[in-house]
């Protein structure tokens, strides 16, 4: 179920993610999004619909490099 606009509240979905990766995806996020609630769950949103090929929907903007630009553990392949 999709809100009906950025106010709307969806129900809670858990997401697993590594706190050396979630934590600077917040800044990440502010930095394009400073305003309104959670960024983090707005730009996973756009992603989605993006993913999924939804009319209109396009990849989430994404910033510049910043100290969130750097692994903090290194790469796994």
């Amino acid at each position: 179920m999709t809100p009906d606009t950025e106010t709307s509240y969806d129900p809670q979905r858990k997401i697993r993610a590594p706190d050396d990766e979630w934590e600077p995806f917040e800044a990440a996020t502010r930095a394009v999004h400073p305003e309104g609630r959670s960024p983090r769950s707005r730009v996973i949103r756009e992603f989605i619909r993006w993913y999924m090929r939804r009319p209109g929907a396009q990849l989430p903007k994404r910033p510049p490099a910043g100290p969130w630009s750097n692994p903090a553990r290194p790469e796994e392949h």
